[in-house]
C-alpha cells in the first residue's frame, strides 16, 4: 500500500513529504524542484533574499519541475510583506511562514487562491491559524534546526494538536529517515516537513564545507544558542559558533544588513548564514535539527525518496490511510 497523499487545500502531494525551506540560500531553486519532481513539496527559502531574487530562484525551479513549489519566509525579516507577495506574483503554490505569526499573512492568501501555511508550536496558535483560514499547519518541535518556537518535544505537539483542528497537520522537528515518518503519520499526521536530511542532498546547494560538517558531527555537537533574533536557534558546533560562545564577534555593530524586525546586533546573523552556505566555517553560522548526527551520506533527492518511502512502509507494514 502507498504512503498517502498530502493534501493543502487544492494541492495534492504524491508522497507526504515537504522539504524545508532552509536560509540563506541553502532550499534553492535546484533542490526544491527535485523534491518537487518526486512526489513532494519543494520549499525555497525566502528570507535572506531580495525581492529580484526569489523571483529569480521561483521561475528557475519552474523550469526544472511541474510539481509543487512553495516558500518559506521569516516573518521576523524586515521584507517579509515585500518577499510574499513578489512570491504571489510569479504564482507560487503556498506559503509557509515561521519566525513570527503574520495575521495579514491569510487575507493575503485568500485574496491570491495561495495556500497558507503557518509554522505553530502550540494549541493555541493552532487554533489561530485553523479559525483565521490556514490551508495547513506546520507543527514545529524542539528538535528542529534553525529558529526555535518552543522547548516541548515535536510529539507531544503532534498529540495534543492533531485532535484539536481540522485542517491538516505537518510535523516538523526530528525527523531524519522512514520510520520518524511513519512513527508521526501513525500519531495522525497528515505529513512530515524534513530540513536536515536534504542539506545531506546532491542538490543542495551549499558548499562541500558545510554538508561535511554534517557528515561529521556528534551528538554533543549539537547547541542551542540565543539568535540575534530573540529566539534559541540549534546549530552544529564550528569555528564560528566557538567565538559565538567566547564573545568574540562584533559584526551585529557594523551590520548593513538590516533585515531583522528586532535584532540585539551580538552579531550578524544573515551574513554569518550567507558564510555558511559558501563554505566559511569560521565566520558562518550552521543551522542543523537534532538528529543530522544520524546522516553519513550525501544522496541524489530520488535516492533520498526511494530510501524515505521504502523505510515507512516497511515500518507501517501496510497500515496506511487510504487515498
Amino acid at each position: 500500500m502507498e504512503l498517502p497523499k498530502l493534501r493543502i487545500g487544492d494541492l495534492v502531494a504524491k508522497v507526504p513529504i515537504i522539504q524545508g525551506g532552509m536560509a540563506v540560500k541553502v532550499s534553492t531553486a535546484p533542490l526544491a524542484a527535485a523534491v518537487a519532481k518526486e512526489g513532494g513539496i519543494g520549499l525555497i527559502a525566502g528570507s535572506g533574499l531580495t525581492v529580484k531574487e526569489i523571483k529569480e530562484e521561483i521561475k528557475r525551479a519552474r523550469e526544472l519541475s511541474t510539481g509543487i513549489i512553495g516558500v518559506n519566509i521569516m516573518v521576523a525579516i524586515n521584507e517579509f510583506k515585500d518577499l510574499v507577495n513578489a512570491s504571489i506574483s510569479e504564482g507560487i503554490d503556498l506559503i509557509v511562514a515561521g519566525a513570527g505569526f503574520s495575521r495579514d499573512l491569510f487575507s493575503l492568501g485568500q485574496e491570491s487562491d495561495v495556500e497558507i501555511v503557518p509554522i505553530v508550536s502550540s494549541v493555541k496558535l493552532a487554533k489561530i491559524s485553523e479559525r483565521l483560514g490556514a490551508s495547513a499547519i506546520v507543527v514545529e518541535g524542539k528538535e528542529a534546526g534553525g529558529h526555535l518556537g518552543t522547548d516541548q518535544p515535536m510529539k507531544s505537539l503532534i498529540d495534543k494538536i492533531v485532535d484539536v483542528v481540522e485542517i491538516p497537520v505537518i510535523a516538523a522537528g526530528g525527523i531524519i529517515n522512514g520510520q520518524d515518518i511513519a512513527e508521526v503519520l501513525e500519531m495522525g499526521a497528515d505529513g512530515v516537513q524534513m530540513g536536515s536530511r536534504f542539506v545531506a542532498s546532491e542538490e543542495c546547494e551549499v558548499e562541500d564545507e558545510f554538508k561535511e560538517l554534517y557528515m561529521n558531527a556528534t551528538p554533543e555537537d549539537g547547541v542551542v544558542i540565543d539568535s540575534p533574533v530573540g529566539l534559541p536557534g540549534r546549530v552544529l558546533r564550528n569555528e564560528f559558533l566557538n567565538k559565538v560562545e567566547d564573545d568574540e564577534l562584533d559584526t551585529g555593530k557594523s551590520c548593513n544588513y538590516l533585515c531583522l524586525k528586532k535584532c540585539s546586533r551580538r552579531f550578524c546573523i544573515m551574513k554569518s548564514l550567507l558564510e555558511a552556505q559558501g563554505g566559511d566555517m569560521a565566520n558562518g553560522l550552521v543551522f542543523a535539527g537534532e538528529k543530522a548526527y544520524q546522516l553519513n551520506e550525501i544522496l541524489p533527492v530520488k535516492e533520498i525518496f526511494e530510501n524515505l518511502i521504502k523505510e515507512a512502509k516497511e515500518y507501517l507494514g501496510g497500515n496506511t490511510k487510504d487515498d
